[in-house]
């Protein structure tokens, strides 16, 4: 009897066995699926929100204006402060606010912006088009400025009517660029400010239109504010300096390299002034050839001025436009 109980439980600890033995067989892919579903789900998850939290690419207008941003981005990383490269900037600015135009145009857009003005932070919008419109317009009227100064330099090399004159001419064109540099630095400041504003503005939780066009809005101005303090810079060059006695033109924060004739192609239009106009002045008396450079590139400069103050005529506009679309969209 004891043998054929203990038969009997050897037996069902083999059949026990056995069950285990199935058990883990199954269980084990069970939990491996389990793990590799949840990290798929985890990772699936993931992308969603991602998706959610970056607002939507797929309209025809914020995609329009993501490739004019990103054209220009391209641009100003591969290229200095030139006029050329200013001008560039300037015209892929108009661009970039016709499309914006285009898409506050939009009844979905304006729609969102309305229904949604607390989310948006109206004043962000209001205040940042309205300081940039100021800059914008307080940079064009110095570039008008400018011209007249470059213009009357070149009257008074064109007479010829000895050194003092040409010396009175530098020196008005030398006051006006010193305090161009210094209405300059102010206005960089405020730049920068602006800047580190958005930079610190908090991501909102909005629906995907009306995030992306905060973003892109937010982008455009972060651009605009670039290619702003771009042209600020190409006209705070340092400024040519009177020294004690007879006029021996030379710039006090130039460095070597620049001064140097045989350095042309690393200065911009300004500089290549400047040092044309050093070099006609420490020859002591009137070189005619020395005059036809300063001549020829004071031409230059005119001219490059000129588109300067095209471009961001248009851009000023377009800024117009712009700021009246955001008050018609947050008073209705």
């Amino acid at each position: 009897m004891y043998f054929k109980q203990r038969g009997e439980d050897t037996n069902c600890t083999k059949q026990v066995d056995a069950l285990e033995g199935c058990i883990e067989r199954n269980f084990n892919p069970l939990v491996k699926a389990r793990t590799s579903m949840a990290t798929s789900l985890k990772t699936s998850t993931r992308h969603h929100i991602r998706s959610i939290s970056l607002p939507s690419r797929s309209h025809p207008s914020t995609l329009r204006i993501e490739e004019e941003l990103n054209k220009l981005k391209a641009r100003e990383a591969l290229s200095d402060s030139t006029a050329e490269t200013i001008c560039t900037g300037l015209s892929g600015m108009e661009e970039l606010y016709k499309c914006m135009g285009d898409l506050l145009s939009l009844p979905l857009t304006q729609q969102a912006l309305s229904v949604h003005q607390q989310e948006v932070s109206t004043n962000e919008l209001l205040d940042g088009s309205l300081r940039l419109l100021d800059i914008c317009g307080i940079t064009r009227d110095a570039m008008s400025q400018i011209k007249e100064h470059v213009r009357d330099l070149q009257s008074s090399l064109r007479r010829k009517k000895g050194e003092l004159s040409i010396e009175s001419s530098i020196h008005r064109f030398t006051s006006f660029r010193k305090k161009m540099k210094k209405d300059g630095k102010i206005l960089i400041a405020d730049l920068k400010q602006m800047d580190w504003e958005m930079g610190s503005s908090q991501v909102l939780d909005l629906d995907q239109h009306l995030g992306a066009v905060i973003r892109v809005l937010r982008e455009v101005s972060a651009v605009s504010i670039s290619i702003i303090q771009s042209l600020l810079l190409f006209l705070s060059v340092p400024v040519l300096k009177k020294s004690p006695g007879r006029w021996s033109v030379f710039s006090k924060l130039m460095s070597k390299r620049a001064a140097c004739e045989n350095q042309l192609d690393s200065m911009n239009e300004l500089e290549r002034v400047d040092a044309a106009l050093c070099s006609l002045c420490k020859c002591g008396s009137i070189d005619e050839e020395k005059m036809k450079t300063a001549q020829s590139r004071l031409e230059v400069l005119e001219a490059r001025i000129e588109v300067i103050e095209n471009g961001l005529e248009s851009v000023f506009r377009r800024s117009i436009k712009t700021r009246a679309a955001f008050l018609n969209i947050f008073s209705n």
